[in-house]
């Protein structure tokens, strides 16, 4: 083929074509209409660009259709070529997407904009979602807020900042009952909450699920609760890295209890050797941080209605008391060994 007929391929396959081809499916919660996830098992690609470009979150591989064959099948690109002219009229499956929210005035810089948004208070859209939806106790609201990691999104969503080690906000991770993303125009770098001189690094996936575990622990002393918001970009490893070389710190892989988190678990592994710090991996007994956060809730909530005779009351109004060493510490998951998934000895420390 010359040169045109190998870019009118690419005009007429997308990635998505590729990637359902060869068995991934699309993650629709997990997706919106400029980045599209898919996954197959542990594995997971982000095709963006309107189906033109794509990127592994997990590596620094991404490109154009006929590397997006390459990187899938290791094969040369005349093979590529000829994978992706057999795709011509592939059509995929379409999502059912859910109305986007703008993140408004995109006109404005990332600190412009995210300082014209108001922190959340008690009984806003945002702390209730937050508070009612995903039984984030008041304590540690009030933590995120004091720290300037919170703000009130569009239409009852939350944005948690991602801080460079200037100081600088870079971006956000937006959640909220019927939306998820990121700051359009954005950095990931890390969402920070918790102590300012840690000896304990809580790595998380999501902010939702930093600060749920901050609430399991109590705001643990020592310890700094991050999230990468779900990718692993250059910059989000080289904050890690900075964090991790300081003395006697400790790694810890507080990422989901699913492939994903354990793809996440050990790259958090190989960045400890890489600057010789202590690491184990802390999976939550549910499939995050915020399941579990919200399954205790409800439990306590109902000790409470069986303790006074039936009261009704929510699941996730905890009583603020019981967010400062109000839950017992979590440990690594071992096996019957004594080792942790990661195959390491339980080494974690009240």
């Amino acid at each position: 083929m010359d040169r045109g007929e190998i870019e009118a391929l690419r005009e007429k396959v997308s990635c998505a074509a590729v990637l359902e081809q060869t068995g991934f499916a699309i993650d629709v919660k997990e997706s919106t209409r400029r980045a599209v996830k898919f996954r197959r098992r542990g594995e997971i690609i982000i095709v963006t660009h309107e189906g033109r470009g794509w990127f592994d979150p997990l590596s620094d591989a991404k490109g154009d259709v006929f590397a997006l064959v390459e990187h899938l099948d290791r094969v040369s690109f005349p093979a590529c070529v000829e994978k992706v002219a057999n795709l011509v009229g592939f059509e995929i499956s379409a999502p059912e997407w859910q109305p986007r929210i703008a993140d408004g005035q995109s006109e404005l810089s990332i600190s412009d904009r995210w300082q014209a948004r108001r922190c959340p208070w008690p009984g806003s859209s945002t702390w209730r979602y937050l508070h009612d939806e995903r039984c984030l106790p008041t304590a540690i609201i009030r933590a995120a807020i004091k720290r300037n990691l919170l703000r009130e999104g569009p239409q009852g969503s939350m944005w948690a900042a991602h801080w460079n080690q200037a100081g600088v906000v870079t971006g956000w991770e937006a959640r909220g009952p019927q939306y998820r993303g990121f700051a359009s125009g954005g950095k990931k770098v890390l969402f920070r909450l918790g102590s300012d001189a840690p000896v304990r690094l809580a790595v998380t996936e999501a902010a939702i699920d930093a600060m749920s575990l901050a609430a399991i622990e109590g705001l643990r002393d020592g310890t700094l609760y991050l999230s990468t918001g779900g990718g692993w970009s250059p910059t989000t490893a080289a904050a890690l890295g900075a964090l991790a070389s300081g003395p006697n710190i400790q790694l810890v892989a507080a990422t989901d209890a699913n492939p994903q988190g354990d793809t996440f678990a050990e790259r958090l592994r190989g960045l400890a050797d890489e600057v010789g710090c202590d690491w184990v991996r802390l999976r939550p007994p549910e499939e995050d941080w915020n399941e579990a956060l919200k399954l205790r809730a409800k439990r306590g909530t109902e000790k409470r209605k069986r303790e006074d005779g039936g009261k009704e009351g929510e699941a996730c109004r905890m009583r603020t008391a019981r967010v400062k060493g109000g839950f017992a510490r979590l440990k690594p998951a071992l096996d019957p060994g004594g080792r942790d998934a990661g195959g390491r000895q339980g080494v974690m420390k009240d």
